[in-house]
């Protein structure tokens, strides 16, 4: 289920707007709504004042999605596939879910730190046996689940090449997505693609580098918004969304439409 070298190459290219570009025609939906949930880390969680300029890529994916196809984003900072299990992140998903709503997963990031037992899995036994509990779940409520390879941080080697930073885990999750026949957004090859295509000074406009902090994880609005547009080209690719289902596929985006809202009273992070 992987893509070719090809397909890689172009989408991830295609994640830069074209400047003027007309955007999709919206077109009638469903007699309901089916929301897109999001189950999480931080490079897709939504944001808050106190944070900005970081901005997930969660909060950009609406941008490129019809009014009748909204998002629920319940992605949170520093979780794993395990630890937003044991939580209980996933069983509120699971209380909200309806049929016909789609559940899309992204984990690796913190799954990946071997020192912390409350985070870690191992790529080809844990690491898939939580994703089949996020699989399994959301078809017991008869959602579609969409799983989506971690988006890639900002590593170069001293060529100028972009280094893959996930070790097996995006292998393991390709692996599963097709033994269990779940369609797969390969948001990490993808997004590798468009750093090797920036190149190394670009990358820094579209990660979370300020005067204080050089975050080569986290995005600012223009990364959030070009990993919200991989993200919907992929669903729409992988005909998990129908043409309808998009817009703006090609448009520029206004990085003033990302907001950050006052952080909540009180809440998990």
């Amino acid at each position: 289920m992987s893509l070719t070298r090809r397909q890689v190459t172009s989408a991830a290219l295609a994640a830069i707007p074209l400047g003027v570009a007309a955007a999709v025609p919206a077109q009638a939906g469903d007699s309901r709504p089916r929301t897109l949930f999001i189950a999480g880390d931080s490079t897709a969680a939504q944001k808050y004042s106190d944070a900005a300029p970081e901005t997930g890529w969660g909060m950009a994916l609406p941008f490129f999605l019809h009014k009748d196809r909204p998002v629920a984003n319940h992605a949170v900072n520093g979780r794993s596939s395990k630890s937003f299990v044991d939580e209980g992140r996933l069983d509120a998903i699971l209380a909200a879910i309806r049929p016909g709503d789609l559940l899309l997963i992204q984990f690796a990031h913190n799954d990946e730190k071997t020192t912390d037992p409350t985070r870690y899995t191992e790529p080809w036994t844990t690491y898939q046996d939580y994703l089949r509990m996020y699989i399994d779940g959301a078809r017991a409520k008869g959602a579609r689940p969409v799983l989506a390879t971690s988006v890639e941080r900002r590593r170069f080697d001293a060529e100028g090449n972009a280094l893959p930073t996930h070790g097996e885990y995006p292998a393991a999750m390709r692996a599963l997505a097709e033994s269990e026949r779940v369609a797969l957004l390969d948001v990490q090859a993808l997004s590798l693609a468009l750093w090797q295509a920036l190149g190394v000074e670009e990358t820094k406009t579209y990660f979370n580098w300020t005067e204080t902090e050089q975050d080569n994880t986290h995005f600012n609005p223009p990364g959030a918004i070009a990993v919200a547009r991989l993200v919907a080209r992929e669903l729409l690719r992988t005909r998990v969304l129908a043409p309808r289902d998009v817009v703006r596929l090609h448009d520029e985006i206004p990085t003033s439409w990302i907001t950050w809202p006052a952080p909540l009273s009180s809440t998990l992070s």
